[in-house]
């Protein structure tokens, strides 16, 4: 079968809108798919490639039980070989909710006059991270509502606080952004910060979707949001994060829509997103949104699975938003950080804003509620490592950087001892006994499978000075 051919009506330039809707549209109604097509478009995705848009429409035409089980093998193989078992963890802070913006799914919207409107105080602030380091978070990303007090020195100045607030043990290591779009001169302030990765999700693809959810604030200009991260780009900031809101459209073309963005990213700057998100709407029925466009479990794995194979070096990003069962499933397919121990109210982790519950303060409802406790032992048990790591983020290891070590295997290779080496600080630091006693069980375990016996070596004296209080040891 041959592919499609491309018509890319719109050029990959920088800074110039890049979605072709009909194109996309096109591709989705024209490539067939058979067993044998969706063998060889996986065989290239083994071989750590990129696909097309017309190959990975090809995984998502595909229909028959053993195409798709084969998608599935074909997506936890590349997992296994690329990440190892390991599972990254953060935590979402959210600074405030003010927003000038009128999403017709988000709690913060302008319009809803029931919203309460906070935004934390700097002292609040020290509070939660206190708090948050007090679990053994290493890594969070603090979340904005999109308005003019939050802009690119405000997000700076949280930035350099977050990351002067230590307690006991604990500090924040990684803090990655998720606020409004910026122009070049206030992604260079960002970026003078010491932030990690700056994600902007365009929600939906299909612009004349996008216009029916988005009908007022800045928000509202589908290609200025577009090519945000070109943006940073050109500021120099070379860690950015893409993500799509599933249920809003056919989730086939938002698929099309996130690898495009890869592509388009990569075609331009040499290097693709850092991470994907791939949120899924939940409650139709308390949101201003139909559930035509509904994803169905079913689905939504087959498209994270998809997704592994079309961006083999992109981190995927799956939140509390979807339930423990679909979360431990989705690891196994593709998806390499997810959140802990999340709390979405403002004020939550120390509980300095509130002391009940108020959704009236929420961007949207969590539903996996687990403490990240729960979660670090039902990972070790199920013989993944839970991560915290960001060396290569702090050495340097970014943008183009990063994939002339990863490409060749590095993650696999340095990822796994560095991610032994937070694994371990947790366990000295903040974790239960039955979580201490298999978590150093699995780590003599891992540590057994590393192939180098100068990193092996070197692996188990840096666990030796971590027992002696040493922390922050890194490959």
């Amino acid at each position: 079968m041959k592919f499609q051919p491309q018509r890319y009506q719109i050029p990959d330039r920088s800074m110039i809108p890049f979605i072709d809707a009909d194109e996309i549209r096109d591709i989705l109604q024209n490539t067939l798919s058979s067993t044998e097509s969706v063998k060889r478009v996986i065989e290239k995705s083994l071989q750590k490639n990129r696909l097309s848009l017309e190959e990975t429409a090809i995984l998502i035409n595909a229909k028959d039980a053993e195409s798709i089980q084969l998608i599935k093998d074909g997506a936890a193989r590349l997992k296994k070989e690329i990440y190892g078992n390991r599972i990254v963890l953060f935590a979402p802070l959210y600074i405030g909710n003010q927003c000038v913006n009128n999403c017709q799914y988000c709690g913060f919207r302008v319009s809803n006059q029931e919203a309460v409107r906070i935004t934390l105080s700097d002292e609040d602030i020290v509070n939660e991270v206190k708090a948050l380091e007090n679990d053994g978070h290493k890594r969070l990303i603090l979340v904005y509502g999109e308005h003019p007090n939050y802009n690119a020195e405000y997000i700076a100045n949280t930035t350099r606080l977050v990351y002067a607030t230590k307690h006991k043990n604990g500090e924040i290591r990684r803090l990655n952004i998720n606020a409004a779009p910026l122009d070049i001169a206030g992604f260079r302030i960002v970026k003078e910060a010491g932030i990690g990765t700056y994600q902007i999700f365009q929600e939906t693809y299909q612009p004349e979707i996008y216009k029916t959810y988005h009908p007022s604030g800045r928000k509202a200009d589908y290609n200025y949001r577009l090519t945000s991260l070109d943006r940073a780009m050109e500021a120099g900031l070379d860690d950015v994060g893409i993500g799509a809101l599933f249920g809003l459209y056919d989730w086939r073309f938002e698929v099309l829509g996130l690898v495009r963005h890869a592509n388009h990213l990569e075609a331009c700057y040499n290097v693709g997103p850092h991470t994907i998100s791939f949120p899924r709407v939940q409650n139709f029925s308390e949101e201003n949104i139909s559930d035509k466009y509904n994803v169905s479990d079913e689905d939504f794995v087959k498209l994270i699975a998809i997704l592994r194979l079309a961006v083999p070096y992109t981190g995927l990003i799956l939140t509390a938003r979807e339930p423990q069962k679909i979360r431990e499933e989705a690891l196994k397919y593709g998806v390499s950080q997810i959140d802990g121990g999340t709390k979405l109210e403002l004020g939550a982790y120390s509980n300095t804003q509130n002391k009940t519950q108020d959704l009236n303060r929420e961007q949207f409802q969590i539903n996996d509620n687990r403490s990240l406790q729960d979660i670090m032992n039902e990972l070790i048990e199920k013989k993944y490592i839970p991560s915290f790591c960001t060396a290569c983020y702090r050495k340097g290891r970014t943008g183009e950087h990063f994939m002339e070590f990863s490409v060749p295997g590095f993650i696999k290779k340095f990822c796994t001892p560095n991610a032994i080496l937070t694994l371990a600080e947790y366990l000295e630091d903040y974790a239960n006994p039955e979580t201490a006693q298999k978590g150093w069980a699995l780590i003599e375990q891992e540590i057994k499978q590393i192939d180098d016996e100068k990193i092996q070596r070197q692996t188990l004296e840096k666990i030796a000075q971590i027992k002696l209080n040493k922390r922050d040891l890194q490959f």
